[in-house]
């Protein structure tokens, strides 16, 4: 199978629908939503969930599988709104999901992803360090963000949906200071 990666756009607005709700069904306990807060979102929200890519400061790119069009990953970055005569010293993955049927080193979407995370993060957003949060729980997301550079900060927050269990800190180098 073969892949595009697909910055996405405010028109986008039903696919981010559309795999957000998948998302959250598939996974429920890596986003900070439900299925069912999802599912409930009307079209003005998921347009703006599709606008704030296109952004300054924010970043989102879909897996396109070639021949059918449909979306089969997503990943986000953002770069937090801080002083505005500061420099930014980091950006946020976040929103990342890839289908099940798409997971793998040997499809290569997550890398794929995560790679035009990395390079926005450094060459466009101009930021060290790229960080992310994963619930204590996720052990595969956690393995898979290990083996591509992450580290655990040691950094923790109660998880919003679950206050008895943690999203773990981690974050990739992405060069030096």
């Amino acid at each position: 199978m073969s892949y595009r990666i697909h910055p996405i756009q405010p028109e986008d607005w039903r696919q981010t629908r559309d795999i957000r709700l998948r998302m959250t069904k598939d996974t429920p306990l890596a986003y900070l939503e439900t299925h069912e807060t999802a599912l409930a979102q009307g079209e003005d929200e998921w347009r703006f969930r599709a606008a704030r890519n296109s952004r300054p400061g924010n970043t989102g790119y879909a897996a396109v599988l070639e021949g059918t069009g449909e979306w089969v990953g997503c990943m986000h970055a953002y770069v937090p709104v801080a002083d505005p005569g500061a420099a930014p010293d980091r950006a946020w993955l976040v929103g990342v999901w890839v289908d099940p049927s798409h997971r793998g080193a040997a499809a290569g979407v997550t890398d794929t992803l995560l790679d035009a995370c990395v390079s926005w993060a450094r060459d466009v957003a101009g930021v060290p360090e790229l960080y992310l949060e994963v619930h204590e729980d996720n052990a595969r997301a956690i393995r898979y963000y290990e083996r591509r550079g992450f580290v655990r900060t040691g950094g923790t927050r109660p998880y919003p949906l679950d206050r008895s269990a943690n999203e773990l800190e981690m974050k990739l180098t992405l060069r030096a200071a």
